[in-house]
C-alpha cells in the first residue's frame, strides 16, 4: 500500500511517501512489524521564525504550515518525477493530534480537500503512536541497501553498514517517549496493544529543557543547546532535585526541577555570566533530568521483565540520554533485552512515522475523528 502521510502538529511542516505491507492486529501478527519502504520523506522547519519569541507562536505556525504544505506536496511529485515515477497513493493519513490545534487544522484541512480530489481513502494519525512506531522506519538508504543484501556476503555487510531492515521489537517492552510536550512511559504487549504505566504530571521533559535553557540565556529550542553546552560542564555544579525518582509509581514531574533552575540563577547570577558556569549549570539540569527517566524506565523494564525497551521522541535526539539509557538497561536487564532508538531521521517531527502510524491504526481498526484533539492520548 502507497501511504501519503503529512505532519502538522507543532511547528514543522511534513510530507511523506510510503511503501507499507504486511504487518497485523491479531495473534502472532501483531508482533511483526510491517515491510516499509520510506519512498520519500520531506520536512520544513519554522524554528527561525519561532526563536525570537522563544518558543512556538500557534497563529504564526498555522500560516507557515498553509504557506509550506503546497509547497511541499509540488515538490515531493517534482521529486519522484525525477525518479521516474508518479505521486500516487492508496491512502492519506494526517496528525489529528495531540499539537498545537491551529496548527494540526492546517493539515487536516490540506488532507481532506487532497482526499476529496483524488477519491483516496483518508485516516486520521496520533502523533504519539507515530513516535512509538518509529523504531520501526528503516534509516535512510536502508531499502537500497536491503536490496543489495541478495548479492552475496559483502553486499550483506555493505547493507547491514546502511542501517538493514528495521528491528522486530521482542515483546514485553517498554517505551519511553519523551518531547516537548509528552513524557511517557508504555508497557508493550505487541504493536498494537500497550499500557499506559505513567507520564508527566506537569511540565513534559523537553518542555522543561527549553524552559531552563531560558532561564540559562540559551535561545530556543532549548534542548540542543543545552545538550550541546553540557558537554563541557560539570555535571555537579549544582545539585539539582531528582523529583519523583524514588516514589513507587512510574508518572515524572519536571516542573520543580525547572524551578530550582529559576531559584539558582536568580541567588548565583554570576553563575550565566561566563561560558563556564552556563555549561556547568546546563550538564547540571540535563543530569538531573536524564537520571530522572532513566531509573523509572529501567525500573519499569525490571519489574515487568521487558525483552527490549524503546526510546522515542524528541528528546530522543539527546546523546547523553540515550548512553545512559542504553547503560542502564544493559547493567539491569543484561544482554537479553534490546535497546532501541529510531534512525536520527525520525527522532524528531516528520511525517514518515505519521505514514506508518495511520497503517497501523487502519490495520488494527482503530478511528480518529478527523478534527483536531490537542489533548489526545496514546
Amino acid at each position: 500500500m502507497r501511504v501519503l502521510a503529512i505532519e502538522t502538529s507543532c511547528d514543522e511542516t511534513a510530507i511523506a511517501l510510503l511503501s507499507v505491507t504486511g504487518g497485523g492486529a491479531e495473534g502472532r501478527a501483531a508482533s511483526r512489524p510491517p515491510r516499509i519502504e520510506v519512498r520519500e520523506s520531506l520536512v520544513t522547519s519554522q524554528i527561525p521564525i519561532h526563536r525570537e519569541f522563544g518558543g512556538v507562536v500557534p497563529n504564526l505556525a498555522k500560516r507557515e504550515h498553509l504557506r509550506n504544505l503546497p509547497l511541499l506536496y509540488a515538490r515531493l511529485a517534482q521529486r519522484l518525477r525525477a525518479k521516474g515515477s508518479r505521486l500516487a497513493f492508496d491512502m492519506i493519513t494526517v496528525t489529528v493530534g495531540p499539537g498545537l490545534e491551529p496548527a494540526l487544522w492546517t493539515g487536516i484541512n490540506f488532507a481532506e480537500a487532497l482526499a476529496a480530489r483524488t477519491g483516496t481513502p483518508l485516516v486520521g494519525a496520533n502523533h504519539l503512536e507515530g513516535h512509538l512506531y518509529s523504531v520501526l522506519l528503516p534509516s535512510p538508504g536502508a531499502a537500497r541497501a536491503t536490496r543489495a543484501a541478495a548479492g552475496g556476503a559483502k553486499a550483506r555487510k555493505t547493507a547491514a553498514r546502511r542501517g538493514g531492515t528495521p528491528p522486530q521489537i521482542a515483546f514485553p517492552a517498554i517505551a519511553l517517549i519523551v518531547s516537548g510536550g509528552h513524557t511517557t512511559l508504555l508497557r508493550m504487549d505487541s504493536l498494537v496493544d500497550w499500557k499506559l504505566l505513567g507520564e508527566t504530571r506537569d511540565d513534559a521533559a523537553g518542555e522543561a529543557f527549553d524552559k531552563a535553557a531560558r532561564l540559562i540565556g540559551l535561545p530556543y529550542p532549548g534542548g540542543p543547546e543545552i545538550e550541546r553546552l553540557a558537554r563541557t560542564g560539570d555535571p555537579h555544579m549544582a545539585e539539582f532535585p531528582r523529583p519523583m525518582i524514588h516514589e513507587k509509581n512510574y508518572d515524572f514531574s519536571f516542573s520543580g526541577l525547572k524551578t530550582a533552575v529559576l531559584y539558582y540563577v536568580r541567588d548565583n547570577p554570576s553563575a550565566v555570566a561566563t561560558d563556564a558556569g552556563r555549561a556547568g549549570l546546563a550538564a547540571s539540569f540535563q543530569a538531573a533530568a536524564i537520571d530522572v527517566l532513566v531509573t523509572k524506565t529501567v525500573r519499569a523494564a525490571r519489574e515487568c521483565g521487558a525483552r527490549a525497551v524503546v526510546l522515542c521522541g524528541g528528546v530522543a535526539s539527546n546523546k547523553a540520554l540515550r548512553a545512559a539509557l542504553a547503560r542502564g538497561v544493559r547493567k539491569a536487564m543484561g544482554r537479553e533485552c534490546a535497546f532501541l532508538v529510531p534512525s536520527s531521521s525520525y527522532n524528531l517531527d516528520n511525517a514518515a512515522m505519521i505514514g506508518l502510524a495511520g497503517y497501523m491504526a487502519h490495520l488494527r481498526g482503530a478511528h480518529y475523528p478527523l478534527r483536531a484533539d490537542g489533548s489526545l492520548e496514546v
